[in-house]
C-alpha cells in the first residue's frame, strides 16, 4: 500500500510540473498555477508517506 501511495505522489508530481511547464510555455497562467497545485499536492502526499516510513521502523 505505501508503495502505490508512493507511486501516486510521484505521478502527482510529474503531473504537475508538466502542467506547469506547459502553462509557461503556451502563456496560461491558470494552467500553469494548476501545475503548481498539482506538484505541491503530490509533495504533501509524498511528505506524509515519508513520515509514515519513520515512525514505522
Amino acid at each position: 500500500m505505501a508503495g502505490d501511495q508512493k507511486g501516486k505522489a510521484k505521478a502527482e508530481q510529474l503531473k504537475g510540473k508538466v502542467k506547469e511547464t506547459m502553462g509557461k510555455a503556451v502563456g496560461n497562467e491558470r494552467m500553469e498555477a494548476e501545475g503548481r497545485a498539482e506538484g505541491a499536492k503530490g509533495d504533501a502526499r509524498q511528505a506524509k508517506e515519508k513520515a509514515k516510513d519513520t515512525f514505522k521502523h
